[in-house]
């Protein structure tokens, strides 16, 4: 049977990947001190690997395709083929950024104050790219992690991190003077396999599945049943992809009506459609949206 080998992040988004990958039907198996997790797939052959490194295992051809970030493929001048983006992380579905940040109470306020200064960040590549693209002169320091202390222990002048609630950064009694760039994960793929039949087939298939239950996120289904003199005002406010589900019920003058709304706009809603006339409401949870 032929396999497709696949690389998961290792670290802050390794959870959040395996709970993506079960609400789009794989069933994935960590075992402590073991980079190699079972997966109810006999097509699939993960491993898990550290983001950075992600991009040059499925360049060389170890890995067929991987999870890894943005912010990894552009710091490794990545060749691979991306697949698709797949836009969530450790705490939410939206982008992480990467931003410059300074002690709380330097006097460096833009990014031309630091002409001359040191940075100290993991993205190295990047952060030279950006400043050599402005023509300001910068010392660039690779640290190993706990980059937030390197300005607060006077180690470096200021950082280039990445954060998605400002939490750590504030913390540390930092503030942020620019936002560098944002970065999402992304499902890449070595371009053999990409030329490959079958291991395309089954990377499109997971790309689709993945995404799917990404855009099922905070998004619920609504199924009613509505009598057939209130149907037109109960289907006037209900939200769809393309329009409400709509099924005559057996030997009666009522009908069902289904349809999925954002979790943002169901607790007005539901009052609104129980006044409207609708009855025998159930909200309930969706594991994909294709």
């Amino acid at each position: 049977m032929p396999q497709l080998k696949l690389g998961l992040p290792k670290g802050s988004l390794e959870k959040a990947t395996i709970e993506l990958f079960e609400k789009a039907g794989w069933r994935i198996k960590p075992a402590a001190r073991n980079y190699f997790p079972k997966i109810d797939d006999p097509e699939l052959d993960c491993s898990i690997c550290r983001p950075q490194e992600m991009s040059r295992y499925v360049e060389s051809g170890m890995l067929d395709a991987g999870i890894t970030g943005k912010d990894w493929t552009m710091e490794n001048d990545s060749e691979a083929v991306l697949v698709c983006d797949l836009v969530y992380s450790k705490v939410s579905n939206r982008p992480t950024r990467w931003v410059i940040a300074v002690a709380g109470d330097s006097g460096i306020n833009s990014i031309e104050d630091l002409r001359g200064k040191k940075i100290s960040t993991e993205l190295v590549n990047v952060t030279r790219r950006f400043f050599a693209e402005r023509g300001i002169e910068v010392e660039i320091e690779f640290s190993w992690g706990a980059t937030e202390g390197k300005v607060v222990s006077g180690l470096a002048d200021a950082i280039v991190e990445v954060t998605e609630t400002e939490s750590t950064i504030r913390a540390h009694g930092l503030r942020i003077i620019h936002e560098l760039m944002e970065s999402n994960t992304q499902l890449i793929a070595n371009k053999e396999a990409w030329n490959d039949p079958w291991k395309r087939e089954k990377i499109e298939n997971i790309a689709l599945l993945l995404q799917g239950a990404l855009n099922a996120d905070r998004i619920v289904g609504l199924k009613m049943n509505v009598a057939s003199e209130k149907l037109s005002s109960i289907v006037a406010v209900l939200p769809s992809i393309n329009a409400p589900t709509v099924a005559s019920l057996y030997n009666q003058d009522w009908y069902s009506v289904e349809t999925v709304v954002s979790e943002d706009i169901v607790r007005d809603l539901i009052p609104r459609l129980k006044k409207l006339g609708a009855e025998g409401i159930i909200e309930y949870a969706l594991n994909k949206v294709i």
